[in-house]
């Protein structure tokens, strides 16, 4: 097992910075950065002692010393930094979504697979407490047959650039491609996807919105053009039905959050909560979790690397665990994401080949 992973990173903006921090933890050297912003390079430099810092981040790949590479930049250069690298002979690691359209984020599997390097998307939420418990639940057999989930979540206002926070290159298709579905829901219909297994997807319905007011200077500025509501309703294979809602503003109060059907039991993802019929009496249970997670570190082996997702790709690296496909899973959510989109412009149920065959390509040209 190696002592020290050796990384490089591409993209040091406000992304790339939570990523370094997170690196500050873990048994990882960063070799080197690459931004096109002289001002972010300086910071990242100078605030994590990185002593190799590229406006172009061919210069990066160009070390052999480095292993794998970060990429934290916006959707739409996903795929082309991704691909470059992997060409280069790096394992990757990269921001979420898997890329700015399925057909993007298909060429970046293939790409991984063509060069026999690791893909991970950075999925958050398959690595958090409430799924770790699920995922249990669910393979001691108290869920039974997984049938309905729903994937949910909202903010009351709290969109991107116009309610004040993030630049605005969040609230562009030309470079985000999407608004809340993007940003928040790959996490709960990647949640989802995991503990369902990642069945096939059949068809999906869905439908956007943008209707809440905002300021008409940060909105013209802006060029604000994304969704910030999203309803989607997915049937998946195996009979599964899958709900999802996500927004970034909403005039409701905060929900219970997504949740999880079975014969046997269902769960609340937030707060967590088991819900069963025990005896022939409802059963309505919590857990402590805090008290689980302590003990599973001091008695299982490894069980530091499913902490997080980057924690997680370290020890994958290190040869420490096998990696969790995040990217077949982001993959897939892709698509659900996408079928979305074109179910609102069509009007109309969708089926994954539809979602395939009109996916276009909208990459930034290197």
């Amino acid at each position: 097992m190696a002592d020290k992973v050796k990384l490089g990173i591409i993209g040091v903006g406000q992304i790339g910075t939570r990523h370094l921090e997170t690196y500050q933890k873990l048994p990882v050297e960063i070799v080197a950065a690459a931004d096109v912003s002289d001002e972010a390079l300086k910071r990242a430099s100078e605030t994590f002692g990185i002593k190799k810092t590229f406006k172009d981040f061919r210069e990066l790949l160009k070390i052999d010393e480095i292993v794998a590479v970060d990429v934290c930049l916006h959707n739409n250069f996903h795929a082309p930094m991704t691909i470059a690298a992997l060409e280069a002979g790096k394992h990757v690691y990269c921001e979420k979504p898997i890329a700015g359209t399925y057909t993007d984020g298909k060429a970046m599997v293939e790409a991984a697979k063509k060069t026999g390097r690791m893909l991970s998307i950075q999925l958050g939420t398959l690595f958090s407490m409430p799924t770790k418990a699920t995922l249990r639940l669910i393979e001691a057999g108290y869920l039974g047959k997984l049938y309905y989930a729903k994937a949910v979540g909202y903010r009351r206002r709290n969109r991107p650039y116009v309610d004040g926070y993030g630049t605005s290159s969040f609230v562009q298709k030309s470079i985000a491609a999407g608004g809340a579905v993007y940003d928040m829901a790959v996490y709960h219909i990647a949640q989802m996807l995991y503990l369902l297994g990642n069945p096939a997807i059949e068809t999906v319905s869905g439908a956007t919105h943008q209707e809440i007011d905002m300021y008409e200077d940060r909105r013209k500025s802006g060029k604000y053009d994304v969704e910030e509501l999203a309803v989607g309703f997915v049937r998946l294979a195996g009979g599964i039905s899958f709900f999802l809602e996500e927004s970034w503003a909403m005039n409701m109060g905060g929900p219970h959050g997504s949740e999880l059907y079975g014969s046997k039991g269902g769960v609340r993802l937030s707060p967590f909560s088991f819900h069963s019929t025990v005896a022939d009496m409802e059963m309505d249970g919590t857990f402590e979790l805090d008290g689980a997670n302590t003990r599973w570190h001091r008695c299982i082996e490894n069980t530091d690397a499913y902490d997080g997702p980057q924690p997680h790709w370290v020890a994958a690296l290190q040869g420490r665990v096998p990696l969790i496909d995040t990217a077949g899973i982001a993959l897939a959510t892709m698509k659900i994401s996408e079928g979305v989109f074109l179910s609102q412009k069509l009007r109309r149920e969708v089926t994954e080949s539809e979602i395939e065959k009109e996916s276009k390509s909208l990459a930034v040209k290197l």
